[in-house]
């Protein structure tokens, strides 16, 4: 198929088109907000919509729409062009084709930018003045975030995998902990990203100058993020949870058992009192339509259905649904990945919901979970190795092969354990278990991992879900206290959001340790925990009783999606590698990941990108705690040659963390810049 490419060089825009196809693609062009910075723009329309204006569908992340998302932007903006909708993808402020500076994740100049997106958006000859807005992750965010603020054409939003609520559910903190690799690994991936320059054929001759803007002045986003360690007002802007009620557009909540961000759909279900459903699948962070682990669905079918009913005012029957669908997994032997997860759909009318049975279970002295709490009391020590953790799989799920967490038996056994009789029937949980403990610690600073785990009868531990909370934060993450050494605590740790059905024979297990390396940073002394059993130290289930009415419920099998941008893809090798040193007690693990994977498109330019991180810890040691991060990208298209390299790493001493970061950039195999910084940043009360 020949490329009849038109270059309006007033106006800015790139545009391809293929005499074929339906829909008419706008490689680049420029939105200038109010201020003279101008962002980068790829937009799909239907062959027709200057002739009849149709609504549009805003994706609005800093993922770089040349080159990085290319791949998923073509199969889900050209889809929704296939089916009269225009797809708007435009890079925020600071980062691929776009200019200015992006200084850090959601700050008000990034939201105010988002409003007049939207507004030049609806004002376009191409569109009916009706918006919505898609996203995963960031996107999922920035979706929320802008429908806080009320533009008037934004009628509709899908949010995937995001978070309502920026210290209690994202990337940097969990229950109070300090988040041990992921807070450092996706910062330096985002020191990585905003390092790359913008796409000459874009930009223009003024590319160079961009990229040495930026590279001169992108700051490390981890210093910010780890200077807040409790949860003040840094990370209460932009968390929607601090008012559902600033939202009034209808919302589509969407997350996945295997990722981090399930909790989001529940807690906006729960919250908002406007029009909005939910859906939970297997999947970990990825669009439902790849389903990873599978079964996957027909996502982008779904989304037209959301779209035509709340912009075309098409009776599509989305608002019949269940207020949540969710795939109630049924219990599977340990593994670290799942091509497909076996279960069924599940629906509730309403979050909370009036289905669902909050079951009691107390934790007893002789290791046990008993429905009738044992007469007296007994004091059992939580000790754990400083390695507990290190099965723990990923904090982020991408459908790789390591990153769902193995066989629980040798965590278990760094860990205290409280085990049930074997069920007589089905036990299916959904929503958030919770652990309550009565506790004491022989330290000011401690934390505890709380794990719930499926036992197979041949002794193997699924994990099911698990939660971790900072015991300075027991009151609350604003205003953390230290703990008085011997003195007991009543203390609540959420566990994270879960559907499971665990089959009669089987029993569920309650692992408690004072320690979870890599995912909770360590307390700067080994603590040893006493809980207290026979009175409050309980396990509560979310029990969904048996009952009809579920089998009706169901999604299409997945659209094919379009790769018009792209002619290769390359997906990146992952691995995993624990090294254990017997002798001096350290343990290292190395993965080796990427995020985007690379691609070659149709005029030639080939992106790549590499990461590795790494952590290490000694027994006995939680000072000895490091992680070191690498990302290396590379983007080439004839003469167009660079590469950019980061590198992180974190320690810590008992009073603060220690954090640096150094960037190269190369032009061919010159460098052009390179920059380093190191910061202390003061320990408070983690």
């Amino acid at each position: 198929m020949d490329l009849d490419d038109e270059v309006g060089a007033l106006s800015g825009v790139i545009t391809e088109r293929r005499t074929d196809s339906s829909v008419q693609r706008i490689s680049h062009t420029w939105i200038e907000m109010s201020d003279g910075c101008r962002l980068s723009a790829r937009v799909w329309l239907p062959a027709d919509a200057e002739q009849i204006p149709v609504p549009a569908i805003l994706e609005y992340i800093p993922y770089r729409k040349s080159d990085a998302t290319s791949v998923w932007d073509e199969q889900v903006h050209g889809y929704f062009a296939q089916h009269g909708y225009a797809g708007v993808r435009v890079d925020i402020r600071g980062s691929g084709d776009s200019e200015g500076i992006l200084r850090d994740e959601y700050l008000p100049q990034e939201q105010d930018d988002a409003l007049e997106v939207i507004e030049w958006i609806a004002s376009q000859p191409w569109c009916s003045g009706e918006v919505g807005m898609i996203g995963i992750s960031w996107g999922g965010f920035t979706g929320l975030q802008a429908a806080a603020r009320r533009p008037p054409a934004l009628r509709a939003v899908v949010s995937m995998c995001s978070s309502v609520d920026r210290y209690r559910d994202d990337i940097h903190y969990m229950g109070g902990c300090v988040l041990g690799t992921d807070m450092l690994s996706w910062a330096t991936t985002m020191l990585a990203y905003l390092a790359l320059p913008p796409d000459p054929a874009h930009v223009g001759d003024s590319w160079r100058s961009m990229w040495l803007d930026r590279l001169d002045r992108n700051p490390p986003f981890v210093y910010e993020w780890l200077s807040h360690q409790r949860g003040d007002a840094f990370w209460k802007h932009a968390s929607v949870a601090e008012d559902f009620g600033a939202i009034e557009c209808p919302v589509l909540m969407v997350g996945g058992w295997a990722d981090a961000y399930r909790n989001a759909v529940l807690r906006f279900l729960a919250g908002y009192d406007g029009p909005c459903k939910g859906i939970i699948g297997p999947w970990s962070h990825h669009y439902p339509y790849e389903g990873d682990p599978g079964p996957a669905i027909g996502f982008l079918q779904e989304c037209i259905r959301w779209w035509d009913h709340w912009l075309k005012g098409v009776d599509t029957g989305v608002m019949e649904e269940p207020a949540l669908r969710a795939w109630m997994q049924d219990s599977m032997p340990p593994r670290t990945h799942y091509l497909e997860r076996p279960g069924r759909w599940v629906g509730e009318p309403s979050w909370p919901s009036p289905n669902i049975e909050q079951q009691r279970l107390s934790l007893t002295g002789n290791g046990g979970l008993s429905s009738t709490p044992s007469g007296g009391t007994h004091e059992v020590v939580v000790r754990a190795p400083q390695i507990t953790g290190a099965d723990a799989g990923d904090w982020m799920g991408y459908g790789r092969a390591t990153d769902l967490p193995g066989d629980q038996r040798v965590e278990d056994e760094r860990s205290v354990t409280f085990d049930s009789e074997p069920l007589a029937g089905s036990l299916e949980l959904l929503g958030r278990p919770r652990v309550m403990l009565e506790v004491s610690a022989d330290r000011p600073l401690a934390l505890v991992c709380t794990r719930l785990c499926d036992v197979h009868p041949d002794g193997s531990s699924t994990l099911i879900t698990r939660g971790l909370l900072n015991l300075t934060h027991r009151d609350g993450h604003e205003h953390p206290t230290p703990l008085v050494p011997g003195e007991r605590y009543s203390v609540v740790v959420d566990l994270n959001a879960i559907g499971y059905s665990l089959p009669a024979g089987h029993r569920l297990r309650v692992a408690l340790s004072p320690t979870y390396w890599p995912w909770a940073w360590p307390s700067p002394a080994p603590a040893t925990l006493i809980v207290i059993t026979g009175g409050e130290s309980a396990v509560e289930l979310p029990v969904r009783p048996p009952r009809s009415g579920d089998e009706g419920i169901g999604f299409d099998a997945p659209a094919a999606g379009s790769l018009e941008y792209v002619t290769d893809t390359f997906p990146a090798p992952h691995a995993r590698i624990a090294q254990h040193d017997v002798a001096t007690g350290r343990y290292e693990v190395a993965t080796d990941f990427s995020y985007f994977d690379g691609c070659r498109q149709r005029d030639g330019l080939d992106y790549r990108e590499r990461a590795r991180d790494s952590t290490v810890i000694v027994n006995g040691e939680p000072l000895s705690a490091e992680t070191r991060c690498e990302r290396t990208i590379t983007i080439q298209r004839d003469r167009y040659r660079i590469r950019v390299e980061a590198r992180a790493t974190m320690t810590s001493t008992g009073d603060a963390f220690l954090v640096t970061n150094e960037v190269d950039a190369y032009e061919g195999n010159v460098r052009v810049a390179a920059s380093r910084s190191s910061r202390a940043i003061p320990r408070d009360l983690v």
